[in-house]
């Protein structure tokens, strides 16, 4: 019985995620991105922004909700040392919501 060629392409993941071959890092530019950061406490917020904006290309916008009062502090005090800008913020009831753009 003669031995079978592997496919030429990669099985899809069961949960549904592309694999990490299969996304181009082209795909995130210019692309609104959501940050649910609610329930999480100081400094955790401000730490989730930095990763997410040090992995983003340029361009990126980062729609961040928290529920964390210090953000309010945290969140612009990250924007000064790493040059991103906040494009809009906003607060309803206890949610904060910031507008972020990679530089």
């Amino acid at each position: 019985m003669p031995l079978r060629a592997k496919p030429s392409y990669e099985a899809p993941d069961p949960r549904g995620v592309p694999s990490a071959t299969a996304i181009s890092p082209d795909c995130f530019a210019m692309t609104d991105v959501p940050l649910n950061l609610r329930g999480l406490k100081c400094p955790l917020p401000a730490l989730r922004v930095r990763k997410a904006l040090k992995a983003a290309a340029s361009g990126t916008l980062f729609i961040v909700e928290c529920n964390d009062p210090m953000a309010a502090i945290d969140i612009p005090n990250l924007m000064r040392e790493t040059g991103d800008s906040i494009e809009h913020s906003a607060s309803e009831d206890a949610l904060l919501i910031f507008h972020i753009r990679k530089a």
